[in-house]
């Protein structure tokens, strides 16, 4: 029977391997990849083939920024044939003065108008695919139609003797990596007025449905006269179009300074709250001169965006103002709802902040603040895998608390019988628990956490009866703390996976106190309590595993 079952968990992770390879080789080819769709074909690996898609999404992006740098190097020496200055077309090259994954800018002369411009045009090799010049003249198109003062124009798109390009304003000045590196974090209220015209432009943009997607500071730049200008809209989203302009499932974005649902790979949840966010990170950086998240690799990075929160602006800098640390910790909430909506209104906010006025992040709204209490982790997810053992563990819970009551109504104390129902029969039950789970697909690393969070409980329940008996005291005298076990399991739970369960802490420490006032009926009401709440979210998680199969 064990053999059997071992065959089956094998040809189940092997299907789930061979799935996973396939898409990912679907991916490298440049193919649109849906995850839902695959979930439906495979409907009992539905839930692992979703969790594990965003380690997927990371390691090929990761890929990806390997082959983007050796591409880089391929492009520099292509451009490096380029013999400057020459003249290709309207316009005289003059220097090459940046470029990055996709193209190369130069300063250059647009003779007609005898006017300095600056040219992009896109590097050779892969980028040049048809995908990725969609993606270039996408930059040109989702800019031109963008005309405000904080965001640099586009005079012109058109083909170079075979090279795409577009003109557009040329900035003499310099980036605010640039400035940061060069001079160290800025003056508090220079970064404010900075960020907050960024932060209008964005603004304006999402008004006319165009989500930039790559904010970070060297995308910013900083003219002569001071005037901040954002740039570089190529992995810009306008609204409504059909066009993807990166690879399917891809990551979008620069790790440092992406959203979490950015790296996550949630496509459906991106949206102006996401470049909030990474004005957030913009905000933070001119501060303190870090980015809110540093790591050895891409990988590391983004694993850090979606699991961690970043260490808090005033430690990094303690003379930096309480209202401006608040600015930058709202946009930098994990959960979308309880960041600015807006550039709008983060450019709002930091407007308040320099007339020293009040500033909305600090009122806290108090609804805000339950909803981020008692909201659920992107841990959650695990416990539809959880929702019908939680079922049956809340009855089992509740034969062995009922039938613990009533050997003490009848007067039993042989401390033998207790132990064999509290840690010979729930250690049996845990095992055959562990066995099911095991044979619902792979176990998570979060899942292996709760386990051993339910295993030392389990151990701290059986310690009690040898105190007792090494104390002299009468059997089951230490049961209330029965109560105050699980509610810790519970209070862990909720720091982990939903803070929801911080009530179910709440009720069993009630429960607890009233186990030491009525010992006589205290099992009984462990019993009804504890079975309640794992039968309660057990109900919840278990519907909505089966929604999910049955779409």
């Amino acid at each position: 029977m064990s053999s059997n079952v071992s065959d089956a968990e094998l040809d189940r992770d092997q299907r789930l391997a061979m799935i996973l390879s396939d898409a990912a080789d679907a991916i490298c080819r440049g193919e649109f990849v849906d995850c839902e769709m695959i979930c439906g074909e495979n409907p009992t690996l539905a839930e692992e083939i979703r969790r594990l898609w965003n380690t997927l999404m990371v390691a090929d992006t990761a890929g990806v920024i390997s082959d983007e740098d050796s591409i880089q190097e391929s492009g520099e020496s292509s451009w490096k044939s380029l013999s400057l200055p020459t003249t290709i077309g309207d316009y005289e090259l003059i220097e090459e003065i940046g470029r990055g994954g996709m193209g190369v800018v130069f300063r250059a002369r647009q003779i007609s108008l005898d006017r300095e411009v600056a040219i992009k045009m896109i590097l050779r090799g892969r980028l040049a695919s048809e995908a990725d010049l969609q993606r270039f003249l996408a930059e040109a198109s989702a800019t031109a139609s963008l005309e405000h003062p904080n965001i640099v124009p586009v005079y012109e798109a058109g083909d170079m003797d075979g090279r795409p390009f577009f003109s557009m304003q040329l900035v003499v000045g310099e980036t605010l990596a640039d400035r940061v590196a060069n001079h160290g974090p800025l003056p508090q209220r220079d970064a404010a007025v900075i960020v907050a015209a960024i932060a209008k432009a964005i603004g304006f943009a999402h008004d006319r449905g165009v989500l930039h997607r790559d904010l970070k500071p060297s995308n910013i730049m900083i003219a002569a006269d001071g005037t901040p200008l954002v740039t570089d809209f190529g992995l810009a989203k306008q609204s409504g179009s059909s066009a993807d302009l990166t690879r399917s499932g891809m990551l979008v974005g620069t790790p440092a300074y992406m959203s979490p649902e950015q790296a996550g790979a949630r496509r459906n949840l991106i949206g102006s709250a996401s470049d909030v966010y990474s004005l957030g990170c913009v905000l933070y950086f001119a501060l303190t001169g870090r980015s809110p998240f540093v790591a050895d690799s891409p990988m590391e990075t983004i694993m850090l965006v979606v699991e961690q929160d970043p260490i808090a602006p005033r430690a990094l800098c303690p003379k930096l103002d309480r209202d401006l640390e608040m600015i930058v910790i709202r946009c930098l909430q994990k959960p979308i709802d309880l960041r600015y909506q807006s550039g709008k209104e983060l450019a709002q906010d930091l407007e308040a902040y320099l007339a020293d006025e009040r500033i909305a992040a600090s009122s806290g709204r108090f609804n805000q603040v339950l909803a981020r209490v008692f909201r659920e982790t992107h841990h959650a997810a695990v416990l539809e895998n959880w929702g019908t053992l939680w079922i049956w563990h809340s009855i089992v819970l509740l034969i062995a608390s009922l039938l613990t009551w009533q050997m003490n109504y009848w007067g039993i104390t042989q401390i033998g019988i207790y132990v064999a129902v509290w840690t010979l029969g729930l250690g049996m039950w845990a095992v055959v628990f562990w066995k099911l789970r095991q044979r619902m697909g792979p176990v998570t690393f979060i899942e292996r956490q709760i386990a051993h969070v339910w295993g030392a409980s389990m151990v701290a329940i059986g310690m009690l009866f040898p105190i007792e008996l090494l104390m002299g005291m009468p059997v089951l005298t230490l049961s209330p703390l029965l109560g105050v076990i699980a509610a810790i399991v519970f209070i862990i739970k909720a720091g982990m996976l939903s803070g929801v369960f911080y009530i179910q802490a709440t009720a069993l420490l009630i429960t607890a106190l009233l186990m030491a006032i009525w010992p006589q009926y205290g099992h009984l009401f462990f019993g009804v309590v504890a079975a309640a709440c794992f039968l309660i979210p057990g109900l919840k998680y278990a519907r909505r595993r089966r929604a999910m199969l049955a779409k």
